[in-house]
């Protein structure tokens, strides 16, 4: 039996691949330490890949509209320095607004969670001796259970003996991690810089690299399939920039719209509301009901009567934002139907907590709009073969 090249070339192949795939269930525990050990040394630029990314969505945009404002009043000798120059300033710019933007939410969270903790201690202060009052009234009323404390018996010095042993080991525990946890905040920190400093790089060289990986791709792909993987990275940055713009406008409209009615209707908390729902909003579907939870508890506690009329503040804005804003804003960015909406924040979820839903969104998106195409190309294909 004669094989020709290309029957030997898959048969290679798949000796190769059979070999991988034993070696990995042979050795899957060295198999997972190694790639935990490769995925630690490329954290900072998996980390600064993400970062590049973020960035590039608001940096894009002020760089177009500088160019558009200045290009026609500038000559062709001054257009090309300007060029030059506008993406370095487009990028200072981009990190200086990000900065402001943090810091303004730091400085509002902050000082508004200590009054917030202030005040929830002073009313539990205010509310403690009622309680205790009730407690004691209960207790008279019920000789039964007044009795049954009154025959407890408590070996107070073993009691003690426990305590001062949990301290000791926990003061032990304390020492013991300082290290460690100051060596991670360190390494933290260190992976948190080389991500920004590899970003600004991406982000000041990104035609650059495009032309780059284009390059490589048409050297060791055919050209068909280098044009299709093209294709798709497009359709994916795409994808992803219309969503993470489209979700960061949806959050900020909706905490906005918290903070003016809650003001308005003179509900606590207003301002540390609007902040913490514009935050949680970023999370799809569940994000801004978690923020209910957390803004019902805090108003419960200081006036039960306004935490109801919160939550029915709560779902009226959510039906306006569901039904006018978000089509508007965010609307077909993905153009994913909503029952994969659903699958694709729960996938996301389970794999990878909060961060998973974000990206399974666009993610599930693009692998949506590549199998409609497929399938219609298929019927089209079809269609055409059996006239």
């Amino acid at each position: 039996m004669i094989l020709d090249k290309q029957t030997l070339k898959k048969l290679r192949w798949l000796i190769v691949f059979a070999l991988l795939a034993f070696v990995v269930l042979w050795r899957f525990d060295k198999v997972v330490s190694l790639i935990s050990s490769i995925g630690g040394i490329l954290a900072p630029f998996i980390l600064g890949a993400a970062i590049a990314f973020i960035l590039s969505v608001p940096m894009g945009f002020l760089e177009r509209t500088f160019y558009k404002l200045c290009k026609k009043e500038l000559s062709a000798q001054k257009r090309a320095k300007f060029e030059k120059r506008l993406r370095p300033f487009s990028l200072i710019l981009t990190l200086l607004l990000v900065s402001v933007i943090l810091a303004l939410a730091i400085l509002v969270v902050f000082p508004e969670l200590g009054r917030t903790i202030s005040t929830l201690g002073k009313t539990i202060q205010v509310k403690l001796p009622t309680l205790l009052s009730e407690l004691e009234r209960l207790l008279s009323d019920n000789k039964e259970i007044a009795y049954w404390l009154n025959n407890i018996n408590f070996n107070w010095e073993e009691i003690m003996q426990k305590i001062l042993t949990i301290f000791q080991n926990g003061a032990d525990f304390v020492l013991g991690s300082t290290f460690s946890i100051a060596q991670g905040i360190f390494s933290g920190i260190t992976t948190f810089v080389i991500g920004l400093v590899f970003a600004c790089y991406i982000l000041i060289q990104k035609e650059k690299l495009q032309e780059q990986c284009r390059k490589v791709l048409y050297a060791y792909l055919k050209p068909a399939h280098a044009k299709r993987t093209l294709e798709v990275a497009a359709l994916t940055h795409h994808t992803f920039s219309k969503f993470l713009t489209g979700q960061c406008m949806e959050a900020v409209i909706l905490g906005s719209m918290f903070f003016v009615s809650m003001s308005i209707f003179k509900f606590p908390y207003a301002l540390l509301v609007g902040v913490l729902i514009s935050v949680t909003a970023l999370i799809p579907i569940f994000g801004a009901l978690i923020g209910c939870v957390v803004a019902t508890f805090l108003i419960l506690v200081v006036n039960p009567p306004q935490a109801i009329g919160f939550i029915i503040l709560f779902f009226v804005l959510q039906q306006v934002e569901g039904n006018f804003i978000y089509p508007h804003v965010v609307g077909g960015s993905v153009g994913l139907p909503s029952i994969w909406v659903l699958v694709a924040v729960t996938l996301g979820g389970s794999l990878m907590g909060i961060i998973g839903m974000l990206i399974f969104i666009p993610l599930l998106s693009v692998l949506y709009t590549l199998l409609r195409e497929d399938v219609y190309k298929r019927l089209a294909e079809k269609e055409h073969s059996s006239t």
